[in-house]
């Protein structure tokens, strides 16, 4: 038994010699049973109560596979919340599950270093034809190959029916049934590992899914709190009367994952919305906890829609140490200024080439006033006019998870279509240069690397009594916007329960060899391959970025590396990205103190996102005679000195 295999969970179900333990924490209840289910009968052992709303039991023979639930005192019987395994699908019975049969190969793997971080982010269901773990495996290849160091998983805690993006789970501790369950996705963290991928899990802790949610009924209601308010509903109770259990409850959850299952890091879901008044915040608590786990360092992103530098403070300087934080202002300029997006969210940026340069060097960008007529989402969002740039010298720009496209940003739009889509080939190349080259944490969006012909929908399979409500509910919530004023055209928006919005949503891998689609992905490999191996990207270097804007279509970023102060600093990496988005540009070097070459020495092409092995024209642009840089149109080139 390794180090991270004999952590325990508080409550759920615990094999043992000769049988199983049973915990569960079900305040308000007088009396609480474990029934184990067999093939023709049932076995009923009481629970014994422990104190603060605890019960345990001890059931002899109660081994791997047995299925149980807990009955309360009025006879209604539950799934374990705690339980790994769901078997039937979240209205069945858990499962007994041995935490350590599993056979890990992975005993060398040491992690991704923070600075090493490049993201890809995966929806399992839709990532592969088979829609499984085993079938994310078989496409794993591809993703190492491609250059990028890290998978990040959509959620995974087990949901109703068979498709869902995940953050409808209300089995926090059980790998979707429909996936693969419980050694499917340990047979996926394995592989990943193998390959050389650290894997990132997105957990949700700010509310749990309409359907299949027995925790309230187990808890007495005390899961949730009515002093808070979410866009789900009712806040979690993290700190009122009996929060101590469910800040257990979430901290565990964490730690399984990370122990268990071999996580590297976690993506914590809407940071905003998780409210907590205590003196020590749940987010800085897991901090606390994850930094004192042996071992490999794990790491802590949150999705937060704040531009709160306390996220990202040390613990001993009052914030909450988390390591990153998605940072989707460079997402919004970037989309507005090349797809014409206003709208929601977007009205709060200006899109300019001048605000874009500012994001890429602070992290977080600068907003316009107050937006309230609600998000791409649907969703209220309100920002503050003086909000951003807020990034102090102490914070890496690493710590800043940055992309032009993520699940939310394609999926959350009524067709869900994908920037590429929507925008010219040359354009999108030109924005995947700057993507990928920014000093922030990129991150892919699965089928971006080859600009993907699917769309990623929204869907659900929901009860059809349920289902009719979240199909009504998702057009009716973009009547806000001027494309979907009109009723008959909201009518059009894919209905979230039927399959063929899931089908639709699925990744067609055969089109990745075929052109356009074969020149982008050679873009991305020779681009990630160039932030793998230039000096410029450097792990360990000191280093600084300049950009600035070049007129209302291009941005000029720079980047220079310094090696640490015990090496020779003679072996200095500089590199000079120059992005077009729109028509001609002449670009005279000497203008700029960004774009000036080092005394001594001249720009040197390395790539040009236009040359045909990328899928562009070949006719990127020209050197002139008088030293001036021709680009014909959109693009980018990258430079270095020579």
């Amino acid at each position: 038994m390794t180090r991270e295999q004999s952590w325990q969970m508080k409550c759920g179900a615990q094999p043992d010699a000769g049988g199983a333990s049973f915990r569960v924490w079900a305040p308000g209840s007088v009396r609480v049973d474990v029934v184990a289910y067999g093939p023709s009968d049932e076995r009923v052992q009481p629970m014994s109560a422990e104190g603060d709303g605890y019960f345990h039991a001890f059931l002899p023979d109660a081994g791997p596979g047995t299925r149980y639930r807990y009955r309360l005192g009025d006879g209604s019987a539950y799934p374990d919340p705690a339980s790994r395994f769901q078997p039937e699908g979240v209205h069945g019975p858990s499962e007994v599950v041995d935490p350590n049969a599993f056979a890990w190969s992975d005993d060398g793997w040491g992690g991704t270093p923070h600075e090493e971080l490049v993201v890809y982010e995966m929806h399992v269901g839709t990532f592969s034809a088979d829609g499984t773990f085993d079938g994310a495996i078989a496409k794993l290849d591809h993703v190492a190959d491609l250059g990028v160091t890290a998978i990040e998983v959509m959620p995974v805690a087990n949901f109703p029916g068979g498709r869902n993006w995940g953050y409808d789970g209300v089995n926090l501790f059980a790998p979707a049934t429909a996936y693969g369950g419980v050694d499917g996705f340990k047979r996926l963290v394995d592989a990943a590992h193998a390959r050389g991928l650290a894997v990132l899990l997105d957990v949700v802790y700010n509310h749990l899914g309409p359907e299949g949610n027995y925790i309230p009924a187990v808890t007495g209601g005390r899961y949730f709190t009515d002093r808070h308010k979410t866009p789900w509903g009712d806040g979690i109770n993290f700190d009122g009367p009996d929060s101590r259990p469910v800040r257990d409850f979430v901290l565990d959850n964490a730690l399984y994952w990370l122990l268990e299952y071999h996580i590297d890091g976690l993506r914590l879901d809407a940071t905003h919305a998780i409210v907590d008044d205590s003196e020590r915040h749940i987010l800085a608590e897991l901090v606390d906890r994850v930094d004192a786990l042996p071992g490999r360092p794990r790491l802590l992103i949150a999705e937060d829609e704040r531009h709160e530098r306390r996220l990202l403070l040390p613990r001993k300087e009052g914030g909450y140490g988390l390591d990153a934080v998605w940072a989707d202002d460079l997402h919004h300029q970037i989309r507005r200024r090349v797809a014409g997006d206003t709208e929601g969210y977007f009205a709060a940026h200006a899109g300019t080439t001048d605000e874009i340069a500012e994001t890429l060097r602070s992290g977080w960008g600068r907003r316009r006033p107050a937006v309230k007529d609600g998000g791409a989402d649907g969703g209220a969002a309100e920002y503050d006019a003086a909000a951003g740039p807020q990034v102090a010298e102490d914070i890496d720009l690493k710590r800043f998870v940055q992309c032009i496209q993520n699940h939310d940003q394609v999926g959350n739009r009524a067709l869900g279509e994908r920037l590429n889509h929507q925008i010219g080939p040359d354009v999108f190349r030109a924005i995947s240069a700057l993507i990928l080259t920014t000093p922030g944490t990129p991150l892919v969006w699965m089928g971006q690397e080859w600009a993907a012909s699917s769309p990623f929908l929204y869907f659900t399979d929901h009860p059809e009594e349920l289902g009719r409500l979240v199909t009504a509910g998702r057009r009716e919530e973009f009547g806000r916007f001027s494309a979907f004023r009109d009723a008959a055209v909201r009518e059009r928006i894919p209905d979230p329960q039927s399959p063929a919005t899931f089908e639709a949503s699925k990744l067609v891998w055969a089109e990745r060899d075929r052109p356009p689609h074969a020149g982008t992905l050679t873009l991305y490999r020779t681009l990630l391959h160039l932030r793998r191996e230039h000096g410029a990207f450097r792990a360990d270097a000191r280093y600084v970025i300049e950009t600035t804007a070049l007129g209302e279509a291009a941005i000029a970023m720079r980047r220079r590396a310094t090696p640490p102060d015990d090496e020779d600093n003679d072996s200095e990496a500089e590199l000079l990205v120059l992005v077009n988005l729109e028509g001609e540009i002449r670009i005279q070097f000497g203008d700029h103190p960004v774009t000036r070459p080092p005394e001594g020495r001249l720009w040197s092409h390395m790539l040009a996102t236009e040359e045909a092995r990328f899928g562009g024209t070949g006719s990127w642009g020209r050197m002139e005679p008088d030293g001036i840089l021709h680009l014909m149109g959109p693009g980018a080139i990258v430079l270095e000195p020579r």
